[in-house]
């Protein structure tokens, strides 16, 4: 008789989060989250305009270059809320406290998602891969006593990064 391999409780959350993301309005960052406690699901969130707003999908991206300390310039497209902070927003709609949970995502968090999460009080981060700018994220996840996993550390690429 065959017996398949049954995934690890983050491995299964993970694989969630890329269902989840299959949701997601901008080709730039199609990404989920799925906020877990007790090994139940409290939310998930993905990439995408405010609710009623339009999509980059239907209209394209609102890019937006940021320069960095060291002069280095990055475009972001500021049409859309991250995974992380839709998921932490329906929490918060719907009044479910996540204090001490653990969040999935494709990746390492950006600083004001970690921000976000830090004052959600949740405990655990667990990511997939690293975001290109992520030191600051590192930083205070480890000044805040949050425990950041990284399954994979390859950083991610994609289009005008």
């Amino acid at each position: 008789m065959f017996m398949a391999k049954r995934p690890s409780w983050d491995r299964y959350f993970l694989d969630l989060c890329e269902a989840v993301s299959k949701r997601a309005t901008c080709d730039r960052g199609r990404s989920g989250c799925v906020i877990v406690k007790d090994k139940r699901i409290l939310a998930t969130g993905y990439v995408g305009a405010p609710t009623g707003l339009l999509h980059c999908d239907d209209v394209g991206h609102d890019m937006r270059k940021v320069f960095d300390d060291a002069g280095e310039v990055t475009q972001h497209c500021v049409r859309t809320l991250h995974a992380e902070q839709n998921a932490i927003l329906q929490v918060a709609k719907f009044g479910i406290s996540i204090n001490g949970a653990t969040l999935y995502c494709k990746l390492t968090p950006c600083r004001i998602c970690a921000m976000m999460i830090i004052n959600a009080g949740i405990k655990r981060v667990v990511c997939e891969k690293r975001y290109h700018a992520d030191k600051d994220t590192v930083e205070v996840f480890k000044k805040a006593g949050v425990e950041l996993v990284v399954i994979n550390q390859d950083v991610e690429e994609y289009d005008k990064q």
